[in-house]
């Protein structure tokens, strides 16, 4: 079940709206990620986006987790800009669903679980069913 946020979540969720604030594109930069890292250290990433790519913004923070030293990270965040232009926390896409979980243990995904209230899941709460990859025949 989903867990209340605690001070060092509202501090991730602070830091990516601060960045989302700075950098929004609405053409190229809509979404803001933090993530800690089992260091301690926040990593910010943002979703990067033309015509026939697209990157999101857990990835990205995930990627600088990792440049930075850090083996996994511990708590993760996404915002977005609501219809009042204010930050809000958003949900990770499937694929993110997916990602998220090959880097850390016991992670908290924090999400909107319904009409702006935040908590913190687990990853197999996002994805209770994951993605398995068939055998190929040379396997």
């Amino acid at each position: 079940m989903t867990q209340e946020i605690i001070p060092s979540d509202a501090e991730l969720i602070e830091a990516a709206a601060a960045l989302l604030s700075r950098v929004h594109d609405p053409d190229a930069v809509r979404v803001a990620a933090a993530a800690r890292g089992i260091s301690g250290a926040v990593h910010l990433g943002v979703s990067l986006a033309t015509s026939r790519v697209k990157v999101c913004a857990e990835s990205s923070a995930v990627a600088n987790a990792r440049i930075g030293g850090d083996e996994a990270i511990t708590t993760i965040v996404s915002v977005g800009l609501g219809t009042d232009d204010v930050p809000h926390v958003i949900n990770p896409c499937g694929v993110c669903r997916e990602l998220i979980p090959k880097f850390g243990q016991d992670l908290r995904v924090l999400v909107d679980t319904g009409d702006g209230v935040v908590a913190a899941a687990t990853p197999s709460e996002l994805l209770p069913m994951p993605w398995i990859r068939a055998r190929s025949y040379s396997e």
